[in-house]
């Protein structure tokens, strides 16, 4: 059999109170965070804890993912990046490396593949995906402590701090808004927060996430544009396509 679950990340402020989430059904999923992280990083955790959770399942996995940031760390660059010691082509240090290490040993033996989601597009596991992760992050930011979720199997989630996880140490646990009111305002926050424009190194916040597909156009600095360009010549591709991966 294979089981199809959702990963998601949210960072109100990107970095700022940060959350993550992993679903596969209303009785099978997990949210959790930290004070301060990033999206990316809340994207990573959230595939790294889906791993850790089916561990022990004999089932092949799907992972649905909006971020093409985490799909193409995983499926396309990682190989690259463990060859040259954890570097980019740059020589620069990986970003999120222990995260990125902890699912490369994760996925050690299990038949597990990924798939893009169009985020904010009505897909269900995504949508809820959505919700909790944003929930948790809208907790970290009030100053609450996430409620715990079911996990997988009913199951609660243990205390036990996740080996290979962000600065912050992330906390174990779920959030979802339990009322409209705080659901519009965590929602709301999703869509004000800024975009990571992840490279070199760093992460740049260009501009807010839109309501609804739109044509976007962008003023980069020509130290940016020089960047964005080196990282599309060490990719092979325009830069258009590189800045649409990053988004």
């Amino acid at each position: 059999m294979t089981i199809t679950a959702a990963a998601d990340g949210s960072a109100l402020g990107n970095p700022g109170p940060m959350g993550w989430a992993w679903y596969i059904d209303d009785d099978r999923w997990a949210a959790g965070g930290s004070p301060h992280g990033t999206n990316n990083q809340g994207e990573l955790q959230a595939v790294l804890e889906l791993l850790r959770a089916t561990a022990g399942i004999d089932d092949d996995l799907v992972v649905e993912c909006d971020s093409r940031y985490v799909i193409d760390a995983v499926t396309k660059w990682m190989p690259g990046w463990k060859r040259k010691g954890w570097r980019k082509a740059d020589g620069k240090p990986v970003m999120n490396r222990e995260l990125l290490q902890g699912i490369d040993d994760a996925l050690h033996g299990r038949t597990v593949s990924f798939s893009w989601i169009k985020g904010h597009s009505g897909h269900p596991l995504n949508e809820a995906a959505d919700r909790r992760a944003n929930g948790a992050a809208q907790a970290f930011q009030r100053g609450d402590e996430p409620q715990r979720g079911p996990g997988l199997g009913g199951a609660g989630l243990d205390e036990a701090d996740p080996a290979g996880g962000p600065t912050d140490a992330p906390v174990r646990g779920t959030s979802a808004p339990t009322q409209e009111t705080s659901e519009n305002t965590a929602r709301a926050a999703s869509r004000s927060a800024a975009i990571a424009l992840w490279e070199a190194g760093e992460e740049l916040a260009l501009f807010a996430e839109p309501e609804v597909p739109v044509e976007l156009r962008l003023s980069l600095t020509p130290d940016e544009h020089a960047r964005l360009r080196a990282r599309a010549a060490a990719e092979g591709v325009s830069a258009e396509e590189a800045l649409r991966r990053l988004i």
